[in-house]
């Protein structure tokens, strides 16, 4: 742990860069699975891929300011992102553990919004049910939202160290 916080606090902006490194591994692989693999992603999972994005560019911005109020301002957005993230991961996790009675996922995320008024079509997109229970991949038994709430909890966990011991110096 003491070379963890010797990175945090001797190269913050190095460590953003690196989380946008992950992001955007992350966002490379979900792509593979989908037109690649033909998994096709629920609305819960494309709810994360947008997280993960904010995470990614936030971090991005973060690394690419010198000051130290900038990079604490990108790095405490990037972890409320994650912290969202990390949330609608979870959530979909008890989704697929504790699968819904009838299993209707619903319109796709764009017919939702394209349909429907945004107040409405917010709610319809946070109701998972159906294909968001349905577990198509697993890697090491887990399933692809069981390691996005991993990684998001990784980032989160980073990014407050981050924080703190910015603070501190």
């Amino acid at each position: 742990m003491n070379c963890l916080t010797h990175c945090l606090t001797a190269a913050p902006r190095r460590t953003l860069a690196l989380i946008f490194a992950a992001c955007a591994a992350m966002l490379g692989f979900g792509l593979y699975l989908q037109y690649q693999v033909g998994l096709e992603p629920c609305p819960m999972c494309i709810v994360q891929r947008y997280a993960l994005i904010g995470v990614g560019v936030l971090a991005l911005l973060g690394s690419l300011r010198g000051s130290a109020g900038w990079w604490k301002s990108f790095g405490l957005l990037a972890l409320l992102m994650a912290g969202f993230g990390a949330f609608v991961a979870a959530r979909q996790s008890w989704l697929q553990w504790y699968p819904p009675e009838f299993a209707t996922c619903g319109r796709d995320f764009y017919g939702m919004i394209e349909s429907y008024p945004l107040s409405r079509a917010v709610p319809m997109i946070f109701k998972g049910s159906g294909d968001c229970a349905a577990v198509d991949w697993t890697f090491l038994g887990g399933s692809i939202a069981n390691w996005s709430f991993v990684c998001f909890a990784g980032f989160t966990l980073v990014l407050l160290l981050l924080l703190v011991k910015g603070r501190r110096a």
